[in-house]
């Protein structure tokens, strides 16, 4: 295992993004990209095949599954988990490899996006405040090989809201988190067919289910109700 970095993406019917997401991923021999295709319906994973991606096809339709192979498969020392919609910082790598050498084992960037339709400043703004609520796998998440082990990976429990279980597992084991004050870039496609009303409320609900210790599924549904985006995907 080197010190290098291994990107993984989870992907679902993303061919319409899937090569500009990779191709921001510089190719060294310190990096590689791995896709782990969640049982695409259009050619996801030949497009990401194309550009250089190593694609691993994934017998479950869930990021927290797909997540783990794509960890399971990884040759580097550190992991970047990253979503097919988001952009990161040019600076990623330097950024990575320095907080580890300053002693943090995990940590993520803050939300920027690539428009701001309604209040979407106000969601920005508060990703810069290291708590739980403002966390959320659309911000990337780095973290060491060895600290993601010693967690036991995603828990493939949660159908849904996988990376608050695991930043909340990583808070509860006191590893070293570092939140970088650099922002990547998000999708707001979300918001193309929902109110930023209408996603705040959605987001809320499913946190207070999560936090109730409501099952993955109930919390799945419910978010389904609330909101039109992509919901045969996850």
């Amino acid at each position: 295992m080197t010190s290098g970095i291994s990107i993984i993406i989870p992907a679902v019917d993303e061919a319409a993004i899937i090569q500009k997401t990779i191709r921001q991923f510089k190719d060294s021999e310190n990096l590689e990209v791995v896709v782990v295709d969640g049982g695409s319906k259009d050619n996801t994973a030949s497009m990401a095949a194309e550009v250089g991606a190593i694609v691993i096809p994934c017998p479950i339709r869930s990021r927290a599954a797909q997540l783990n192979l794509g960890a399971s498969k990884a040759k580097h020392s550190l992991l970047f988990f990253v979503h097919a919609d988001v952009i990161v910082p040019d600076s990623y790598q330097d950024d990575i490899q320095k907080s580890v050498r300053n002693g943090y084992e995990a940590g993520c960037y803050r939300s920027g996006y690539d428009r701001y339709p309604g209040l979407m400043r106000i969601n920005a703004y508060l990703t810069r405040f290291n708590l739980l609520s403002f966390r959320g796998g659309d911000q990337t998440l780095f973290i060491t090989k060895k600290a993601f082990q010693a967690l036991g990976g995603y828990n493939e429990y949660y159908t849904i809201m996988e990376d608050y279980d695991l930043l909340r597992r990583l808070q509860k084991a006191k590893i070293p988190f570092e939140l970088i004050q650099k922002d990547v870039v998000i999708s707001t496609r979300k918001y193309d067919s929902n109110s930023w009303l209408r996603v705040q409320i959605a987001n809320g609900v499913a946190m207070f289910m999560f936090k109730g210790g409501m099952h993955p599924e109930k919390i799945k549904q419910a978010y389904k109700r609330l909101l039109n985006y992509r919901q045969e995907n996850y």
